[in-house]
């Protein structure tokens, strides 16, 4: 029995390995070009280790993307910024920043072509949406939260937020500077604090 727990965690460090691999095969190269050799050679893994966890490119991709976004997620630091609305609104915006995001983007433009990727990432994206609105929840705190126009503004940052992070992938700039996060702070000001 002693024996095994290294062999599981050399298996645990090879998913995890194979995982952050395939994330920075698609936020650098794209999804066309993230094929399995790429990953593979990338994690520096052999091909059967691949396949034995990943037996296709789409879970493969989609499994990645998700599990180190859920992992960034829960890492970010709740009690410094909890109930505090600029630092919620800048939290939020940092979510749409890097390279986890680039992935989530390349799966997405590929999913309209793709029916099958289509299909299996859509129950994952709505796990995820379910980690990122518990984020956001616990960023704004709970006085907040009870606020009667919290439910209408959490949509609002998000899908402009989303919308906004998209053109830096045409016209790469600081994100801390945007000049829409002053605005989202604003807008959040004035339903929150009404």
């Amino acid at each position: 029995m002693a024996t095994s727990l290294p062999v599981q965690k050399r298996a645990w460090d090879t998913r995890e390995r194979i995982l952050a691999a395939a994330v920075t095969c698609l936020a650098e190269d794209g999804y066309a070009a993230t094929t399995t050799s790429r990953i593979q050679e990338r994690a520096g893994v052999s091909r059967g280790s691949l396949l034995h966890q990943f037996p296709s490119r789409d879970d493969l991709l989609i499994a990645a993307v998700q599990h180190l976004a859920i992992q960034r997620v829960d890492g970010i630091d709740i009690p410094r910024a909890a109930g505090t609305i600029d630092d919620a609104v800048e939290q939020i915006w940092l979510t749409f920043h890097g390279p986890l995001f680039k992935a989530a983007l390349q799966l997405w433009a590929a999913a309209q072509h793709n029916p099958q990727l289509a299909e299996a990432l859509r129950p994952r994206e709505h796990e995820l949406g379910g980690h990122i609105r518990g984020l956001i929840t616990d960023l704004f705190g709970p006085e907040h939260v009870a606020h009667p126009g919290f439910a209408d503004l959490v949509p609002v940052l998000v899908a402009s937020m989303r919308g906004v992070a998209l053109t830096y992938t045409f016209e790469p700039r600081d994100h801390r500077s945007d000049p829409n996060l002053a605005t989202w702070k604003r807008l959040a000001h004035r339903i929150l604090d009404a």
